[in-house]
């Protein structure tokens, strides 16, 4: 019988002392069958709660990461807490005064329900780990770069609900151009300078500057288009947006 997958809880701090779990405490850490580092994936929680759940997603994700497990490759996936926690964030702030703490901790009950839920579908794959959050202070973009570092990759991929990031906001500038590619650097100055409970940005401040000073690539690809995580990890051209 497979192993079932486990839920892994990290302490994401801003410092940068992320406390992970050593690949034993997960049922599915350590190295793939080729030897390669696994593959960190975030999952943007908007992706598997836009409105409902999203069990087509949910489904194809599956059936993306199986036939990766099939190449011998493992996956470390985390999740966000996305409009879920956005709307408790959004309630919160309209029948109160929470503080930035407060605002997370509902975050991080967002994320891990929906890590939780990731969890569940890929319990017979011992082949990939689930991480979820344990303490506020930061993001989930954080966190996969400091799985990244852990387990000593250098790909990260981010899915998200669009195609590319664009210079600037699509929905409010007609002439807003899309980004192919793009060094940290650059990327860095049209995101916000610093990182709040409920950031919608492309990839967070913080983490954008330590997946910078590790030399981390992020390719952020549209959840619908999950063929395209294929062509990033073989060096070819993908839809989506790589910085690096």
């Amino acid at each position: 019988m497979a192993r079932s997958s486990k839920l892994c809880y990290n302490d994401y701090m801003l410092r940068n002392k992320a406390r992970l779990p050593s690949p034993a405490a997960s049922a599915n850490g350590g190295q793939g069958k080729n030897g390669k580092a696994p593959i960190v994936i975030s999952v943007g929680g908007s992706l598997i709660v836009p409105n409902e759940i999203d069990l087509a997603f949910l489904k194809s994700l599956k059936k993306m990461i199986e036939k990766g497990v099939g190449k011998g490759r493992k996956f470390i996936i985390i999740t966000g807490g996305g409009k879920t926690a956005r709307n408790y964030q959004n309630a919160a702030k309209k029948i109160s005064n929470p503080s930035p703490r407060e605002l997370d901790m509902i975050g991080i009950g967002a994320l891990n329900l929906n890590a939780e839920l990731v969890r569940i579908l890929f319990r017979n794959l011992p082949q990939v780990s689930i991480y979820g959050a344990e303490k506020p202070g930061s993001s989930t973009d954080l966190g996969a770069v400091m799985l990244a570092k852990k387990f000593k990759t250098k790909k990260l991929i981010n899915l998200s609900n669009i195609d590319y990031v664009y210079d600037r906001d699509p929905r409010i500038h007609a002439d807003a151009k899309r980004i192919e590619r793009i060094i940290w650097k650059e990327f860095r100055r049209i995101i916000p300078k610093k990182w709040d409970p409920g950031l919608n940005s492309p990839f967070d401040p913080v983490a954008s500057r330590e997946a910078e000073k590790i030399g981390l690539e992020v390719a952020i690809i549209n959840g619908k288009k999950l063929e395209e995580i294929e062509n990033f990890l073989s060096d070819k051209k993908f839809v989506g947006t790589l910085i690096r």
